[in-house]
């Protein structure tokens, strides 16, 4: 079963889960309680901690909920905030980080780059936790958007369109 994220970015041949992290734990437990895939990859776009750039393909089965709080020792979390799923090809070893918001700070993407996180997806992290509580085969694909710094956002919307068919290409390549 292939995925996205669904809103801005809803793609054809991609069944839409929402965007963020709790609607996307909501309605993908919904669709794998009613259809039970035997594997799920998730296609969506990225932003860069610094070793990608815009336009790269990266695949991942591994995950994190690592918050900006915690990188300046301002928040702790008692919860595992680490999944690896086993993935539907071939192992790759990049985390990527989840959270609600976008790094919009250059050097703390430089702290998450540290700690082994290349890029960040909003989504990622609640896909692989739900995969792992239902024990399905999952790997993510994402297309670099933008890097983690004060134009994120800006670059974000620049270069969406095109990023968009990369992501109908891939998903057209599953099919």
């Amino acid at each position: 079963m292939i995925i996205c994220a669904g809103e801005k970015e809803s793609i054809n041949g991609a069944s839409a889960v929402g965007v963020g992290l709790i609607d996307t734990a909501i309605e993908l437990t919904r669709i794998c309680l009613r259809e039970i895939p035997k594997e799920i990859i998730f296609i969506g776009s990225a932003g860069s901690y610094g070793k990608y750039n815009i336009f790269d393909i990266v695949e991942s089965s591994k995950a994190s909920n690592i918050e900006i709080s915690s990188l300046y020792q301002q928040s702790y979390s008692p919860l595992s905030n680490i999944v690896s799923i086993e993935n539907v090809s071939h192992e790759t070893n990049e985390i990527v980080n989840s959270s609600n918001f976008i790094t919009t700070d250059h050097n703390a993407a430089c702290k998450f780059k540290e700690l082994g996180m290349m890029i960040e997806n909003m989504e990622f992290y609640s896909v692989l936790k739900v995969c792992d509580r239902f024990n399905i085969k999952a790997k993510g694909i994402f297309v670099i958007t933008n890097k983690c710094n004060k134009s994120a956002h800006s670059d974000f919307l620049k270069n969406h369109n095109k990023a968009k068919e990369l992501m109908e290409n891939i998903v057209n390549e599953y099919r």
